[in-house]
């Protein structure tokens, strides 16, 4: 691992992006624990694209188009979905929720969003192998390595947006009409992220 990988992964995650708005929208629902929870959930989303970058699987998305638009289209419908519940909801959170049925369904939530978005599992065929030596006896092993220390980062980064968006809430959910500006700015964020992914190409 090098100090250009860390660069590198610290421009990238920091970045806004859909996770990171998914994020501040739990962190200003629910507070500090959801805006970690959310930075978690987000994290966990990553894994499937860096398996598929690291056995091969990115390739196959690809090279096959009609896979590529199939997972493409699911993420814009559902970036196009949070943004109506979004713009609908007085609140960002859930309140009438119990507090391990808010963890699961935010978890759930920002798992999709990173799994429905085919370019992360390009990003990654293209991204990772870089930084792979290829004299390297071991390179799934440095694959994996590398992708543990990207998710780390990515945690760090979304739990600071979080925490700092949690900051915030309770001045929002004292004026309620304020918060539902918000959340249509939030679900505003939501829709573009829908139109670059549909204009995205492989």
């Amino acid at each position: 691992m090098t100090f250009d990988f860390l660069l590198t992964t610290l421009i990238i995650v920091a970045t806004p992006g859909t996770g990171a708005l998914y994020t501040l929208a739990a962190a200003l629902g629910g507070g500090r624990r959801e805006a970690l929870v959310a930075a978690f959930g987000c994290t966990l989303g990553i894994i499937p694209h860096m398996l598929a970058a690291a056995l091969g699987l990115a390739a196959l998305v690809a090279a096959e188009p009609r896979l590529f638009e199939l997972i493409r289209y699911a993420g814009i419908a559902y970036l196009v979905w949070m943004a109506i519940g979004l713009w609908r909801s007085g609140l960002a959170g859930d309140p009438g929720a119990e507090p391990r049925q808010r963890a699961w369904r935010i978890i759930r939530k920002a798992v999709l969003i990173n799994l429905l978005n085919p370019k992360l599992s390009l990003f990654f065929l293209a991204f990772l192998p870089q930084f792979v030596d290829p004299r390297d006896p071991a390179p799934l092993m440095t694959m994996a390595t590398l992708s543990l220390v990207f998710m780390a980062v990515t945690f760090i980064v979304f739990a600071f947006y979080g925490l700092a968006a949690a900051s915030m809430r309770h001045g929002l959910v004292a004026h309620p009409n304020r918060m539902r500006i918000v959340n249509r700015l939030l679900s505003a964020g939501f829709l573009l992220m829908a139109g670059k992914l549909v204009l995205a190409q492989r």
